[in-house]
């Protein structure tokens, strides 16, 4: 398993191995994904009280909300990797 961490806002990191998704939460099927997951209480908001801009699904089964931007959080994925690749080298 991927044990390396990724910030997904404000200081929360999450390992790597263990997201399945980064999603845009505007979308009605998003919205009853987290509304499921708040009343199965697998829902974990680390947006500090501002808007949710991407919903990360974990292998758990877990819906984290975070304030930043889907392709950020892309960006930090695939950094995160191209850094390792480059050490593999």
């Amino acid at each position: 398993m991927d044990l390396r961490l990724v910030n997904i806002g404000f200081g929360n990191m999450v390992q790597a191995g263990r997201v399945l998704a980064v999603i845009n939460p505007k979308s009605s099927p998003m919205k009853k994904l987290k509304d499921e997951a708040r009343q199965q209480h697998r829902l974990i908001d680390v947006t500090e009280g501002r808007r949710t801009r991407a919903i990360v699904v974990l292998d758990s089964n877990h819906v984290i909300l975070s304030a930043v931007n889907p392709e950020t959080l892309t960006q930090r994925f695939a950094s995160l990797y191209e850094i390792t690749d480059e050490i593999k080298k």
